[in-house]
Formats: C-alpha cells, structure tokens, sequence
C-alpha cells in the first residue's frame, strides 16, 4: 500500500498543477482513505464513474472532469450532495487533473495524440494567460489524411468528423483536446498546420473551406481519454499501484 499523500504528492509536482490558471480545482478534491492500493482512471466525475470505481474496489478516482469548478456553487446540496455521497460512504478518494493533463508536455492529452500520429512537437498552440494548453507537432513523413482519420477512429473509439478542405498530405498538426473554440481554429490557420485536431466540433465548415483548411473533430470525450491512460502508467511504474481505467463514453 501507498500512502495517498505520497501519490497525490507525485501528481501535483509532476503535472505541475499550480503552472496553469484553471477553471476546475486541479489536485485532491476529496479526501478518502489514508492508503491507496487501487486507481480507477475516468474522464469525468459522475455518479456512475464513482459507482463503477466501488465495484473495482478502488481507494482512488483520478478524473480529467472533476466535480469542484470556479464557476460553480461548492455547496454539497441537492445534485451535488447525491454525487458526492458515494465518496463518502467508501472513503474513495478524487483527484482532478483538467488543463495541467490537457498540456503537459510527456502524458499530456495533446501531446499524447501527437504521439499517437508520429508527430513530434515543435512549438506550443493556444496560449492562456501566457501558458500553451496545446501544441503543434510535425511527421517525418506526410500522412494521407484519411489514414489520421482512420488511426483516431480505431484507437480513441471515435467517429471523427472531418472536413478535408486542405492539402492531402499532412505534415504539421496543431492540436487542442477537447474544446478549443473558435479562436483556436483561427490560431491553427494562422499558424499554416495542415491540420487542426480538437474534440468539439463548431461552426467553421465554410471558413475552413475557403482557407483550404482540414479540420478533425474527434470528440472532446474521446480526446481526453488519452493523456490519463498514459499518466496512469506513469502512477503505475512510480509507485506498483494496480489501476483500471473506465471508459463511459458521452457521444460528445
């Protein structure tokens, strides 16, 4: 067993939590058992993400989505108190990693799907108060576009949607998991990529047209499912903690 402090210590060093301004409450949000011998990995913080991580008789829930936000009440009332409770009767405990996992440089959920294509990063994308959330990565060789689509679609169990408006061979791939925005469509395009790769899709069919622009969506939960699988090894190797990751698609 590890003490949950040891862990949660680890995590906050190494995702460098506090480097990046947020609006979720990065780090421990609950605070459960004092030893930690299982992780369940999620994307979000839910009741039936809590409920899945008791039958895996977890001691730790590590999400990308976790349940304190700036902008939302903290009072455990109603909805919230429901949500909650499942933590507090098993003394499960949750930890929050949103933007920090979103751009670390190693597990991070861009960086991650950079790696998956064979890209190599090369400069930081989408800036927040000083700090890149995303990165822009480069192939040795260029890829067929339809093949990115194909390799997203089989790896992250997806159904991409793609607007193949560019050139057909791609070398250079700005990335942003999740939801990038409109402004982070206008900053890959000012940053002449061959293509943006984000999760959300938006409204931008005819500007990504008549700027001969390709464009993948390829589901913001999907998008974020990459960079925990990958910092759960990194967890796993640090301290020999068993781990599972749970998979509760959203179709968004």
């Amino acid at each position: 067993m590890t003490k949950l402090t040891k862990v949660v210590g680890f995590l906050n060093q190494y995702l460098k939590i506090d480097d990046i301004k947020d609006t979720c409450w990065n780090g421990l949000q609950f605070e459960g058992k004092s030893e930690v011998k299982r992780i369940v990995y999620a994307v979000d913080a839910s009741v039936e993400t809590f409920e899945k991580a008791i039958e895996e008789n977890a001691d730790l829930i590590i999400v990308h989505h976790g349940h304190f936000w700036t902008t939302q009440d903290p009072s455990l009332i109603g909805w919230g108190k429901e949500r909650i409770d499942p933590l507090f009767r098993n003394q499960i405990s949750l930890y929050a990693c949103h933007l920090p996992l979103d751009r670390h440089r190693m597990v991070g959920n861009n960086a991650q799907l950079l790696k998956l294509l064979g890209a190599k990063i090369t400069h930081g994308f989408l800036f927040h108060e000083g700090k890149n959330i995303g990165w822009i990565g480069e192939t040795k060789r260029a890829l067929q576009l339809e093949k990115i689509e194909e390799k997203l679609d089989s790896d992250l169990n997806t159904n991409c949607i793609v607007l193949p408006f560019g050139k057909k061979k791609i070398k250079t791939i700005a990335v942003c998991s999740g939801g990038g925005g409109y402004g982070a469509f206008f900053e890959a395009l000012n940053a002449k990529v061959d293509l943006y790769l984000t999760g959300d899709a938006i409204e931008v069919y005819y500007s990504a047209k008549d700027s001969r622009m390709n464009v993948i969506f390829g589901g913001h939960h999907a998008t974020e499912t990459i960079g925990l699988k990958a910092l759960a090894e990194v967890v796993r190797r640090k301290f020999n903690i068993d781990y599972s990751f749970i998979d509760l698609p959203t179709g968004l």
